[in-house]
């Protein structure tokens, strides 16, 4: 709060420099939460993956023995093929997400070696 005795002036350049200080602080803390976030997003999307792919392949089997009378085949090869699919599609998005992690440490390693050289007898 400006205290009574300063002018407007003086109070609003009081009130800029705290608020252009919180936002630099703000600003620092947001990549630290990013890359968090990120790590969490990536773990539900491929959850809400395999999810989706079993449900899709239960659905599609339920149409099947619906509407061709073929009782229970119909879901479980459904299911399976929903989970086969699911599986290979959680697979090549982690392999991507793998990948770009490597090459976003690498980026950062920068030339120095990570662990130190051993000494040979």
């Amino acid at each position: 709060m400006p205290k009574a005795d300063e002018t407007n002036d003086k109070a609003f350049d009081s009130l800029d420099a705290r608020l252009a200080a919180f936002e630099a602080k703000k600003a620092a803390e947001k990549p630290a939460k990013a890359a968090s976030e990120k790590a969490s997003q990536d773990g539900y999307r491929l959850l809400a993956d395999l999810i989706g792919g079993v449900l899709v392949g239960l659905g599609f089997g339920w149409l099947l023995d619906h509407y061709v009378h073929t009782s229970p085949w119909g879901m479980v090869g459904g299911l399976l093929i929903g989970l086969g699919l699911a599986i290979f599609s959680i697979v090549r998005k982690a392999m991507k997400l793998s990948a770009q992690a490597s090459a976003k440490a690498d980026e950062h390693m920068g030339d120095g070696p990570t662990v130190p050289k051993q000494k040979r007898d």
